[in-house]
């Protein structure tokens, strides 16, 4: 008998006492740690334990397969046994686990349990006859990857943690539409809006910049906590609200139609709806919207996650003109839906169509004019007065390009490559400009004139300061606020170096302007005052506003807060506020 038929004998007939379980075992400690410890500890590392649960599972695998001491059916057998579990159960699991990041969800938190079963099972059977061995390896094969099939995710945290649910289980919208149903409303008698300008017209507020103006709360919440006016379940999306007089505007789904919709400022109660048939869903924010409505001269202008634009009548909803934006232009629905929210600035009405802007004739819809193919991008068209023009300014993945609102005539563009922008860009009392990547790459400050020569641009500086991903920042003084990962930053924009980072909340945040303070609505759903000062982190007051994952900016409007995320709304006053 040949020497390699004599190691292949040796090899078959090796005994599970003379398994090498040390070092998976260690492997697979240093496994939970990664993947699991660190994110509890820091959960801005969520992304890093993900990477490293993947990595440490195909360590496990290896070492099974080349340095465990199991007989060679054994190790091969079982590395092929759990490839054909994975592949197998990744053609019946819910599409929220099958599309979420990019498509790597599933073989992402997947592998990691599945070693660690496997590791599990090695260690408990090790006395155990062979043929008992591979019957328990088998199921704990089965069970590790088809557990999968039997959950659902609702979606991906600001820090790249999935919240799982069973896969039967209702969701809050399925909820919400089993109460409702198709609402039929009727308009209270008198409902008037007039024509005046509105109190929180749009996204961010006035100048889209996040400021809140006019009002003063008491801080001490301990003493005069902020009181619940009314709370209601409300459809998915990531809208925000604008706010006119007594009612109050916001987007949302239910079920298979895009809805806009008018709510009491004071109760809450439905005024009226507006519903499109459209749906758009991804496996990070979930369903629904992404923009926020705008308002201006007694109307309702909302941009859908599907690119319709519509143009309502702010008294009752009804249409005054509508068209299908990305239909008429041919342009693919984004990888996260379209998340412009519309500006309206003289006679236009102007959308982002993922990095390319449209306008239109506020009156008859007419298309305006549109800019150049420039990407793709969720940012939000943003009017500026720079160097004493007026311009309307876009984020997207080139840059920054800056328009004239009338004819759409390209100002200038600055360019600063990077995919996926979401961020506002903000404005300095002297005229530069704050930009951010997104995507946690960090900020540019920039001053652009317009000289004899034409658009010229100094960069003031760059900094990795504020890496932020969606949460929008603010600009305030001689700082910017805004957040790194979860945690809250303020940055000196002199300089771009950071004052202080502290505050573990994640979310969206508003400037009340008039008292120096930060309001932060943080992911979980509490609400957090800070000051605004460079000096250090102050944390005035903290408490539980709303229940569930929420990603949408926060409106102060008077001594009244508005707040929501894809299952509810609730409006809070703040006792002895002074406008």
């Amino acid at each position: 008998m040949s020497q390699k038929e004599n190691k292949g004998l040796a090899d078959e007939k090796a005994q599970p006492g003379s398994l090498r379980l040390r070092a998976g075992v260690i492997i697979a400690i240093l496994l939970i740690i990664v993947r699991f410890g660190i994110p509890a500890i820091a959960p801005g590392a969520a992304a890093v334990g993900v990477l490293g649960g993947l990595l440490g599972g195909l360590v496990i695998l290896a070492w099974w397969g080349f340095f465990s001491g199991a007989p060679r059916r054994e190790r091969w057998g079982g590395v092929v046994l759990m490839i054909l579990a994975l592949a197998g159960t990744s053609l019946f699991i819910d599409e929220s686990i099958s599309t979420a990041m990019q498509g790597l969800m599933f073989p992402a938190y997947a592998l990691p349990v599945l070693c660690l079963a496997f590791v599990t099972w090695a260690v408990a059977t090790r006395h155990l006859a062979d043929r008992v061995r591979w019957i328990l390896m088998v199921i704990t094969i089965l069970v590790a990857c088809g557990a999968w099939g039997l959950v659902r995710s609702n979606g991906i945290s600001g820090h790249s943690a999935a919240d799982f649910a069973w896969r039967w289980s209702m969701t809050a919208e399925e909820q919400l539409l089993a109460e409702t149903g198709h609402e039929t409303l009727e308009l209270p008698e008198n409902f008037e809006t007039d024509l005046t300008g509105a109190e929180w017209p749009g996204f961010r507020g006035p100048n889209r910049d996040g400021h809140a103006h006019g009002t003063r709360i008491s801080t001490d919440w301990a003493v005069s906590p902020p009181v619940e006016l009314w709370r209601h379940p409300i459809g998915p999306g990531c809208s925000s609200f604008a706010v006119h007089g007594s009612h109050i505007f916001t987007q949302e789904q239910r079920g298979e139609d895009e809805v806009v919709s008018c709510y009491d400022l004071y109760t809450g109660a439905p005024v009226w709806k507006h519903y499109d048939a459209a749906r758009f869903w991804d496996s990070h924010a979930g369903a629904g919207p992404r923009s926020t409505p705008s308002l201006s001269g007694g109307r309702v202008y909302t941009f859908g996650a599907t690119g319709i634009l519509n143009v309502l009548d702010a008294r009752d909803g009804q249409i005054v003109w509508s068209r299908n934006v990305a239909e008429e232009a041919g342009a693919e629905i984004p990888e996260w839906g379209f998340a412009s929210s519309p500006l309206v600035t003289g006679d236009v009405v102007v959308v982002a169509l993922a990095g390319t802007m449209v306008a239109f004739d506020q009156e008859t819809g007419d298309q305006r004019w549109m800019s150049e193919d420039e990407g793709k991008g969720y940012s939000s068209p943003h009017l500026f007065m720079i160097d004493g023009v007026t311009q309307v300014l876009l984020m997207n993945d080139r840059g920054a390009i800056s328009v004239a609102p009338g004819d759409g005539t390209l100002l200038w563009e600055y360019p600063w490559a990077h995919s996926d922008r979401i961020l506002q860009p903000a404005q300095t009392v002297d005229g530069d400009l704050v930009l951010s990547t997104g995507g946690g790459k960090g900020m540019r400050r920039v001053k652009v004139s317009n000289g004899p020569d034409g658009w010229s641009f100094d960069e003031r500086w760059g900094s990795v300061m504020l890496k932020s991903f969606f949460n929008d920042f603010t600009v305030h003084n001689d700082m910017a606020f805004g957040f790194s990962g979860p945690f809250l930053e303020c940055v000196d924009i002199e300089e771009g170096k950071r004052k202080w980072k502290s505050g573990r909340y994640g979310g969206q945040i508003i400037l009340l302007a008039d008292q120096d303070l930060v309001l932060v609505l943080t992911e979980k759903g509490e609400l957090a005052l800070v000051k605004a000062s460079s000096d250090k982190f102050i944390e005035v007051a903290r408490i539980p506003a709303i229940q569930g994952k929420t990603w949408n900016h926060p409106v102060m409007v008077g001594d009244i807060l508005l707040v929501r995320n894809s299952q509810e709304m609730v409006a809070l006053q703040f006792p002895g506020a002074k406008s």
